[in-house]
């Protein structure tokens, strides 16, 4: 289940999502209007042909190909019109196949696991500050107060970039949580992982956590995805 607010201050939403039979993606435009909406519409349009695809085994292998198109893609549009200089996404995505999902990211968008009530976060952001966090200069919470929190050091915008995945093994009951950083970056991990325990339904979970970031203010746009792994049949 997807939801998305442009949050209080942005005349505009940059974020796109895609909720498919096996495949999850959130991405966050960047470069301005109406670049970073194109950007982040390019790269969903990319990876959504995967959900369609049969299942190959090698779910990793299948979104680094898509990605590789669609960052392809994003480098003829910038081609095509010089105002588009400078327009990239993020991705975090969620591909399913037999028992195991694959979680792929490039930039701060991220996908957690609420697993027996435990959150825990499946990717690493590509930021200056997670860079900080690492060397041991910056504590998360400082990193999440931080004035240039913001500042991807890596991003889908039609030039080389590194993306970072790992294979999950799923099982019946875990709860997968894909957001933009205008949830994680304004929503503290705790209050995410206590919403995600409290609301069962996937509809109203989503909902509840647009409502946090607006509490908290919502200067950017925020796209979430609750879902979860049910027993099949």
């Amino acid at each position: 289940m997807a939801a998305s607010d442009q949050g209080l201050v942005r005349s505009n939403n940059e974020d796109a999502v895609f909720v498919g039979g096996r495949l999850l993606v959130v991405a966050d435009g960047m470069g301005g209007l109406p670049a970073g909406e194109l950007a982040s519409d390019i790269l969903v349009r990319a990876l959504a042909d995967v959900d369609t695809m049969p299942d190959t085994g090698e779910p990793l292998q299948d979104l680094v190909t898509a990605l590789g198109t669609a960052n392809e893609r994003i480098e003829a549009a910038v081609t095509e019109d010089d105002a588009r200089d400078g327009m990239g996404t993020t991705v975090t995505t969620l591909l399913l196949s037999g028992d195991r999902v694959a979680a792929l990211n490039v930039g701060d968008s991220r996908c957690y696991l609420s697993r027996d009530g435990e959150l825990t976060q499946l990717t690493r952001d590509d930021t200056y500050v997670q860079a900080l966090v690492d060397q041991g200069v910056l504590t998360p919470d400082d990193a999440r107060r931080h004035p240039q929190r913001a500042l991807v050091t890596q991003a889908v915008q039609g030039g080389p970039f590194r993306p970072a995945g790992r294979m999950v093994p799923v099982r019946v009951g875990d709860r997968f949580l894909l957001c933009s950083d205008g949830l994680s970056d304004y929503v503290e991990d705790e209050v995410i992982a206590t919403t995600l325990r409290s609301y069962p339904d996937r509809q109203v979970c989503a909902a509840e956590l647009i409502a946090r970031t607006l509490e908290a203010g919502a200067p950017d746009n925020v796209t979430v995805i609750v879902a979860d792994v049910e027993a099949a049949g």
